[in-house]
């Protein structure tokens, strides 16, 4: 098993030189782990602590939309396949994947994330967890892009692709920007 992970951790790229200098996004992508495990942090403050019954409905919809979002990211993942990786620094040789979860968005595992991360905002009903998705909505927008910057070189068609797809979520400015 330790040389499977090392062969992983290879192929994405990892390296102690890149945690120091981010030469492939290591920090956006540390930033972004540490905003997904204080998901797991209790609403904080609650609405009960607030004297707010929190409706049985919205907590509902936030499960849905947090399901919804692990299934949006599995579909993404499978379509990635083997080009899968959590660096915004694309994958040596890897092909522009433009079908499936592609189609729809340019970077389907940041909605998905976005969509988990408002799923359990809304289920927790918690202004921590609200500030935990803002922080991530930042986050993952600037790992979109310094990816893109780098799949715009690497493939002749990501130009037209990226002006023809959603970002991540369609018609928010930071997390769709076509016309830039």
């Amino acid at each position: 098993m330790p040389n499977t992970l090392a062969a992983r951790l290879n192929a994405w790229g990892f390296s102690w030189a890149g945690l120091r200098d981010n030469r492939r996004g290591e920090w956006w992508l540390i930033a972004q782990m540490a905003l997904i495990v204080a998901h797991l942090l209790p609403a904080t403050p609650s609405p009960a602590s607030l004297g707010l019954p929190w409706p049985l409905p919205v907590r509902l919809a936030g499960l849905a939309l947090f399901t919804l979002g692990l299934v949006l990211a599995g579909q993404g993942a499978l379509n990635l396949g083997a080009s899968l990786s959590p660096l915004p620094e694309p994958m040596a040789g890897a092909p522009l994947v433009t079908t499936g979860a592609y189609g729809r968005c340019r970077h389907p595992l940041y909605q998905a994330l976005i969509l988990c991360s408002l799923g359990v905002t809304m289920a927790l009903g918690s202004l921590l967890h609200l500030g935990l998705l803002l922080g991530l909505v930042v986050v993952l927008g600037f790992k979109a892009r310094r990816e893109e910057a780098r799949l715009v070189l690497l493939h002749p068609d990501y130009a037209a692709y990226r002006q023809a797809t959603a970002a991540i979520l369609p018609g928010l400015p930071w997390l769709d920007w076509r016309s830039a």
